[in-house]
């Protein structure tokens, strides 16, 4: 999986890019997690990695400066700039998170288009249930909610919770009872549209076993609206022993700085599976040793390839490069040290970048494809 060559990834977590052309602030506030824009933000590591090697996809030298970038950006215009990213990311396929739509963003199916390729949708469990906020009352809330995620996720190929977000990692692992999830819908419905209880975090997630599809929980790195404290994915140990027998995949996203203890959960529970999301772009030339120690504990065939893009197609194409180089690096190494055979470095590859995500997700007909 050398840099830049071919198999092409699955991005099995991402989001659409903002269809504007954008001011200098607005495009490093989206650079990084923070809220507003940085005036560092192109001397943190992922501002270094913009300027290494999205540079020359827009006919810039390596390490061009930031104000030169950003000038030429603006000259090229956001739907050139995309095109060449999301031609040059070498991506097959995307599983995209429509759940967070702050402005128009492109859609799974325009995103197909981008990378000549296919497009998967991942219903947010948050947004399915917040849709019905001044429409049911607190009995009919659940049946609603079943109804509404039925067919949400008609064609979608997995859900997502942003319990971490909401109300940390730290849940009850039961179900909970009817009785419970009407008293708490009613607290809810008598209130602001979103969610923020736990006991509807619940629900939420008990539903979606229901719906049999892979389950991708937040945890560790994000925004400041996140707790970090409470986003260890180590607290879903109780919930994650409750969920095993039914068989439903759970994904980890992100993890860092938590990665070794998603790593340790993808080894110990057998439905578990981890990537390293965002976290790959943050941290520009130090990825590799991210991917090195996610992978000391957790099975190749359970480690995958996300991006956690938004907004800026340079992310989809750093943290594809970055991704290829790491995992090179990790599986070269091995090789050099007898750990394992060539051949063995060249069928893992395959794996992380994209069977593992084909096989977890069943990616098949259910998608946006691109046709000529």
């Amino acid at each position: 999986m050398a840099d830049g060559a071919t198999p092409r990834l699955v991005d099995h977590h991402c989001h659409g890019l903002v269809q504007r052309d954008l001011a200098d602030d607005e495009f490093t506030a989206l650079l990084t997690e923070a809220a507003v824009a940085s005036a560092g933000a192109f001397d943190s590591r992922i501002g270094l990695a913009v300027r290494r090697w999205c540079a020359p996809v827009l006919d810039l030298p390596a390490h061009v400066p930031a104000d030169e970038y950003l000038a030429r950006r603006t000259e090229l215009g956001f739907a050139e700039v995309d095109a060449r990213f999301m031609t040059a990311a070498g991506l097959s396929a995307l599983c995209v998170d429509t759940g967070y739509v702050p402005e128009p963003i492109s859609t799974p199916e325009s995103l197909a288009t981008a990378i000549d390729g296919s497009a998967y949708e991942i219903a947010r469990l948050e947004q399915v249930a917040e849709d019905l906020h001044g429409k049911v009352d607190a009995a009919g809330f659940a049946d609603a909610f079943q109804a509404a995620l039925r067919q949400r996720t008609e064609r979608a190929v997995g859900v997502k919770s942003i319990a971490a977000y909401r109300v940390g990692l730290d849940l009850d692992p039961a179900r909970p009872s009817a009785g419970d999830v009407v008293g708490a819908a009613w607290r809810w419905l008598s209130g602001g549209k979103r969610i923020a209880d736990p006991v509807l975090q619940r629900f939420l997630i008990w539903c979606a076993v229901d719906r049999g599809l892979p389950i991708q929980f937040h945890a560790g790195l994000g925004d400041s609206d996140v707790d970090m404290k409470s986003g260890d994915p180590l607290l879903l140990m109780p919930l994650l022993r409750a969920v095993e027998p039914t068989g439903v995949p759970v994904m980890l996203l992100h993890n860092y700085p938590f990665h070794r203890h998603a790593g340790y959960l993808a080894q110990v529970f057998g439905n578990v599976h981890v990537d390293v999301g965002l976290a790959t772009h943050n941290l520009g030339d130090r990825s590799r040793v991210l991917i090195e120690e996610t992978l000391e504990l957790a099975p190749f065939g359970k480690f995958l390839f996300s991006s956690d893009a938004f907004g800026l197609s340079e992310l989809y194409y750093l943290a594809a490069v970055l991704f290829r180089r790491g995992v090179a690096a990790v599986l070269e190494a091995g090789v050099s040290g007898g750990s394992w055979s060539a051949a063995d470095a060249d069928r893992l590859a395959r794996m992380v970048g994209s069977e593992n995500a084909v096989r977890v997700y069943g990616l098949g007909d259910a998608g946006f494809r691109h046709t000529a």
